[in-house]
């Protein structure tokens, strides 16, 4: 009935007030979406707390996009950021991740949580940068807080935000900010455009975050003489270099 009267969906989300990989009735859940005809894509938002178990394992890989949590590397960031319940362990969690790639078919997103003082270090993310590598994931989105958090946390700015997620090099990385944010805009030339994709690609939102006028129309130079394309992960439209 929702879906007759909401024909211009593009994701189903399946989501929770915890986490919904602990839904006993998951499994059942996932096969009657799957039923439904002419459906949009299904997605799941987890925390990757679970992704150890081969029965949710199983689960995940019937979902077109599966969406895991991933903020830290090191065991001390992971307790202090996360506070997982005892007996979970970073190191397991992204063993999990990793074995869930090999036979995962659909489209895996990471997501990162940049705190203040907790995970907004180079260090940090460097490792992030390897682990990252190892996984595979087709995207990974990175976003700070922006809303009351439970705790008495900080979010970081967009320009900090910018800084980490470069150091997440050759991965299609999504830097999720407040639409009204007015930053800084830069010029870059053609050259320093080119160097900048090869480096890492770029999504739509982060050009339009950070560059001026003149540098957009350089892009667009070098997409006309087909220097750069346009590639399209898990619904996040990249530039890459061709």
């Amino acid at each position: 009935m929702a879906l007759s009267k909401h024909q211009s969906l593009d994701v189903i989300t399946l989501t929770a007030n915890g986490e919904p990989t602990l839904y006993p009735e998951l499994d059942a859940l996932v096969d009657a979406i799957l039923k439904i005809h002419d459906r949009p894509k299904l997605l799941i938002l987890s925390n990757g707390a679970t992704i150890v178990d081969p029965s949710i394992q199983t689960t995940l890989s019937k979902i077109d996009i599966v969406k895991l949590s991933l903020d830290c590397v090191s065991p001390k960031c992971f307790k202090k950021l996360d506070r997982a319940h005892k007996g979970i362990e970073i190191s397991q969690i992204i063993e999990g991740m990793k074995h869930f790639r090999t036979r995962y078919k659909g489209e895996l997103v990471i997501e990162i949580l940049v705190v203040e003082g907790l995970n907004d270090t180079e260090e940090e993310f460097r490792a992030l940068n390897s682990v990252l590598h190892e996984i595979n994931p087709d995207r990974i989105d990175v976003s700070t807080i922006d809303r009351p958090p439970a705790y008495d946390v900080k979010g970081v700015s967009i320009e900090r935000l910018v800084e980490l997620s470069n150091l997440l090099e050759d991965l299609h990385v999504n830097i999720a900010y407040k639409k009204n944010y007015i930053s800084q805009k830069r010029y870059f030339s053609e050259e320093e455009i080119f160097e900048l994709l090869k480096r890492r690609p770029q999504s739509f939102e982060d050009i339009a975050l950070c560059f001026d006028e003149q540098s957009l129309q350089n892009l667009n130079h070098l997409v006309d003489k087909n220097a750069l394309h346009v590639k399209n992960i898990a619904g996040v439209n990249f530039y890459k270099v061709t």
